[in-house]
């Protein structure tokens, strides 16, 4: 095996146990925690609630089969007067849930008799306090609160006549129903107290179906809340979970080493920012060799100057004198010697 292979991996597996190290020993989410109870808490919840129901079930499916048992059995004993007393025993039903309603709705007509008489008295109140005292002026504010205690009373009115429509029907259906039941009863009394026993017997039954069907629909919401909750904690832990990654892949991104040749990307800013400094020296002798050359030129300059002048009397009657467009060799020379500078 290659050595430097070897001693790669070693390395490799060595950064590994660190960093699982690191991870054990990095402190927990206080979230996770809560949360974590939570669902347990809702799991307990869950089993709890379903056995119960199952248990409130199982009841209600063995009382409803006893009820169907005995009251078969009573049938059979009773025989056909269970059939001609049915009409008494259901306008009996029907004048009951009347007598219900009724009651409800003289309940509703006193209370809003109620309601009615304290507005009325307020606002009585009010217009008593205000003739006593001579000095008080009827400003906006004592305005504003004998309109609303008119508005009180006028809501208390429409509300009394309201009920008391609604009490005068369902006491007028109370009475047909109770006229009606009685009619029946004369009309099968014999029937009736003959076929007494059974419906008796499945009032019972039926009182206990109902208690047990009650129990049956508290559990069933119970155990819809707690899947809830247990749901609840299962999506709060999922997001709790994708913000930890997310956060500890920011963390590893912004801690990553440069690339190769990424050392090499401030150079720029070194020549951007790089401003030349003299030493004194340097420029001292650019001056002089400056001055030295500025001197040399108005010399040049002069001595040609001076020959042009010289030679321009014999120039002028020389036919063969150049035109004034095309420089002489002196003037070139000048021009030579400023583009050398």
């Amino acid at each position: 095996m290659d050595p430097l292979r070897n001693g790669n991996n070693c390395e490799e597996d060595t950064q590994c146990a660190e960093e699982e190290e690191e991870d054990e020993e990095e402190e927990v989410d206080p979230r996770i925690q809560g949360e974590l109870e939570k669902l347990n808490q809702s799991t307990d919840d869950i089993n709890r609630w379903e056995s119960e129901l199952e248990d409130c079930r199982q009841r209600f499916r063995a009382v409803l089969v006893e009820a169907t048992v005995k009251l078969d059995e009573q049938v059979k004993r009773i025989g056909r007067a269970v059939d001609d007393s049915k009409p008494y025993w259901e306008a009996r039903k029907v004048a009951r849930q009347a007598q219900v309603e009724a009651q409800k709705a003289t309940q509703e007509f006193q209370r809003a008799v109620e309601i009615l008489r304290a507005a009325k008295e307020t606002i009585a109140l009010a217009e008593e306090r205000l003739l006593e005292e001579d000095s008080r002026q009827f400003d906006s504010a004592w305005q504003e609160m004998l309109n609303h205690a008119t508005q009180r009373v006028m809501e208390a009115e429409q509300a009394r006549t309201r009920s008391e429509a609604e009490h005068r029907k369902t006491a007028a259906n109370y009475n047909s129903s109770i006229s009606h039941m009685r009619q029946l009863e004369k009309k099968l009394k014999r029937s009736i107290n003959k076929s007494r026993p059974y419906f008796e017997l499945k009032a019972k039954y039926y009182l206990q179906l109902e208690q047990l069907k009650h129990h049956v629909d508290e559990r069933q919401a119970k155990l819809v809340v707690a899947k809830a909750e247990y749901r609840a904690a299962l999506r709060n832990l999922e997001s709790i979970s994708e913000e930890i990654h997310a956060q500890r892949r920011s963390l590893a991104m912004g801690t990553r080493e440069q690339g190769v040749g990424a050392e090499g990307d401030g150079g720029s800013d070194d020549i951007a920012n790089f401003k030349m400094e003299s030493d004194g020296l340097s420029s001292d002798r650019a001056d002089g060799a400056e001055a030295t050359l500025e001197a040399g030129l108005k010399k040049l300059t002069l001595t040609v100057a001076q020959n042009q002048k010289e030679d321009s009397g014999d120039e002028q009657d020389d036919p063969c004198y150049p035109s004034p467009e095309i420089p002489s060799s002196s003037s070139a020379t000048t021009i030579l010697l400023l583009n050398s500078v």
